[in-house]
């Protein structure tokens, strides 16, 4: 599979504390990449690194043969759209110019508003479903709706690549399915999906790819039928469970057996 996006023995760290090291990850081209650990693993902190949002210590992450950090922003946000984990819009913003903000990195001091920019809004706010609050405040929103508008200026963009940090979060179960089902219409339709999940079961049935993660490492990675195995449930989250068929996609479904092990107990 080829690849635009990979990270090449990258050590991550905040300040001097350290987070990962030599991590080496590749995203392939036309896949949906989920990335799955406990909290505070560097799940996040490795999406932030794949986007530019962190520079690595060492080692680089290369977008389309290049550095990412030696392309402009700009160069950037035509490529590769981000939804972080806890996004931050200017006060008194409405939904619709929210959503508007998305087409910023496609216009220039020669290209200005146009029809286009008007048609990827559009769609965007409506495959979000967010038309009815385009003329809303977004401080007068619930989690849920400002959530999906935060999705909606990330379609906006129209990026072959999309990165998302937690995406359902703040969302109840039936949207957190309609936002899936959407994020996996656009991986058919050949854009590259990278998204970090907390719901092991939801990311098997959607993932095309798994990264798994604990204290900062890669311990496994690979589509979810090889990944999701009892002993890495067991050995990441520090719970027994049952690796089963999913009934209805015959992905790997975790059920739990309850409570925390022995081992993880005793450590």
């Amino acid at each position: 599979m080829t690849h635009r996006l990979h990270a090449d023995a990258v050590t991550l760290r905040y300040d001097a504390r350290t987070i990962s090291r030599d991590l080496c990850v590749t995203i392939g081209d036309g896949s949906f990449t989920v990335i799955v650990g406990p909290n505070a693993c560097g799940k996040s902190t490795l999406l932030r690194a794949l986007s530019r949002l962190l520079a690595p210590a060492s080692g680089q992450v290369v977008l389309d043969g290049v550095p990412i950090g030696q392309l402009p922003a700009r160069e950037v946000a035509r490529r590769l759209g981000l939804l972080p984990q806890s996004a931050i819009a200017p006060d008194g913003i409405s939904v619709a110019d929210l959503v508007a903000r998305g087409r910023y990195p496609h216009q220039s001091f020669l290209r200005q508003w146009s029809r286009e920019d008007e048609r990827a809004v559009a769609e965007a706010m409506r495959a979000a479903q967010v038309e009815e609050l385009a003329e809303r405040m977004l401080d007068e929103l619930s989690g849920g709706q400002r959530q999906r508008v935060w999705i909606a200026m990330v379609l906006a963009q129209e990026t072959p690549i999309l990165l998302l940090d937690e995406p359902t979060t703040f969302l109840d179960i039936a949207h957190q399915y309609e936002l899936l089902d959407l994020l996996a219409d656009l991986n058919a339709q050949g854009r590259t999906i990278v998204a970090v999940l907390h719901d092991l079961n939801q990311a098997c049935r959607y993932a095309s790819h798994i990264i798994a993660m604990k204290d900062g490492a890669i311990v496994g990675q690979g589509m979810p039928q090889a990944i999701f195995t009892e002993q890495l449930v067991e050995e990441v989250f520090g719970i027994g469970a049952l690796v089963i068929a999913d009934p209805v996609t015959g992905t790997p479904l975790i059920v739990p057996k309850g409570g925390k092990t022995k081992k993880t107990l005793e450590a």
